[in-house]
């Protein structure tokens, strides 16, 4: 697993945590033996296209993408040729009504991430067809660890809840410090409860221009 070598600073004391060596050890042998997702190489793509320093806006996911090449390393995002999971349909339309932004061709959100959006799921990585099959085997140690020391580390970060899973990590968030954003996961099945309306996207920018810091191009065409 290739962390950049910014990230792997920050990160120093929790890479050599006895939890993660172990982590790292099923990880390996789970790509040897099934069909894990994403790539080897995206596991930690979220983290390798951005600085710590660089670190704007938090977008948490749960879990990534199952099916097959689906999942990126960005939560939520697939690769361009990928039909649009319905998640993210509702994102997008939540976009549009937002800042009227056109409707994206694709689920590539790796402009939102060059600009500062850090995209992780909780757990990173997933066997095919076989959801939350790596959960509680120690990715939620480790990203609940980066939301930590993000928070610590820095000011002035926006971090956007969405759904019951991500909203428990409010907890590691200091928000005297930072802007903490909650909605209902933008799901079919939850969306409609108050994800709808939410503005996550405005809001987030009017935070960052508030705190002297560029605003996110979120519109994707």
């Amino acid at each position: 697993m290739i962390l950049n070598s910014e990230w792997h600073t920050f990160l120093e004391d929790e890479l050599s945590k006895d939890y993660f060596i172990k982590l790292q050890r099923f990880i390996e042998s789970e790509y040897r033996t099934k069909t894990v997702f994403p790539k080897y190489e995206n596991i930690f793509r979220a983290f390798n296209l951005l600085h710590p320093d660089n670190v704007k806006v938090i977008i948490i996911g749960q879990d990534p993408y199952h099916g097959h090449n689906q999942a990126n390393g960005l939560a939520f995002s697939v690769c361009d040729e990928c039909k649009i999971p319905p998640s993210l349909v509702n994102i997008f339309k939540e976009l549009q009504d937002d800042l009227h932004c056109s409707m994206p061709v694709n689920g590539n959100l790796t402009k939102w991430a060059e600009q500062g959006v850090l995209l992780i799921n909780s757990v990173l990585t997933v066997v095919e067809a076989n959801p939350n099959s790596h959960k509680n085997m120690g990715w939620e140690i480790f990203t609940d660890s980066v939301i930590n020391k993000l928070s610590l580390r820095y000011e002035g970060i926006v971090f956007v809840l969405w759904g019951a899973p991500s909203q428990k990590k409010e907890r590691l968030i200091d928000s005297k410090k930072h802007l903490v954003l909650k909605a209902p996961h933008p799901s079919p099945l939850s969306s409609y409860r108050g994800f709808f309306g939410s503005k996550p996207f405005s809001r987030s920018n009017s935070y960052l221009k508030a705190h002297n810091k560029d605003e996110i191009d979120w519109c994707l065409n």
